[in-house]
């Protein structure tokens, strides 16, 4: 019998649905950044106001660092914003972003496939991508999240 199973592959048949290979396809061009000399404070605020997990540092329009909401909370005392805050505590707030940004963070260009992409998060151990054009300016960020989503297949239309 020439039937294909349930479930059979139909990528080829009219039904597929092209899947993005490339990063710009499906990088964020939304990006929420901060300079060099910003505060923890400033830092703080837009990890609370915009729900992120990572900042990126920019020196004129070019990526020069990364910081994770986690870095972040390694270097706030953790009594600020409680009774036991003192002056010396809320100091942590004044620290600027290029004392404790990770420098030279791992980057993507737009043209890279998702796979290729897929392979330096795991090789590098890091959660996200800033992506940059070729003179290292800016263009958007594609985490692990935008990948896996690349990667299922779209849900079809309810009919």
């Amino acid at each position: 019998m020439a039937d294909s199973a349930p479930g059979g592959d139909d990528s080829k048949g009219k039904n597929a649905v092209a899947q993005p290979s490339t990063v710009g396809t499906i990088m964020s061009r939304h990006v929420v950044t901060v300079t060099m000399d910003d505060t923890l404070a400033k830092a703080r605020e837009l990890f609370a106001k915009f729900r992120l997990h990572r900042l990126l540092v920019v020196q004129q329009k070019l990526l020069v660092g990364i910081i994770s909401d986690r870095d972040l909370l390694k270097a706030i005392s953790p009594n600020v914003g409680t009774t036991s805050e003192t002056e010396r505590d809320h100091a942590t707030l004044n620290k600027r972003m290029h004392f404790l940004m990770s420098r030279n963070p791992v980057t993507v260009r737009p043209d890279t496939s998702i796979e290729a992409a897929a392979r330096v998060l795991l090789e590098k151990g890091v959660s996200c991508l800033p992506v940059v054009g070729e003179q290292g300016d800016l263009l958007g960020i594609v985490t692990w999240r935008d990948m896996l989503k690349a990667a299922l297949p779209a849900r079809a239309s309810a009919a």
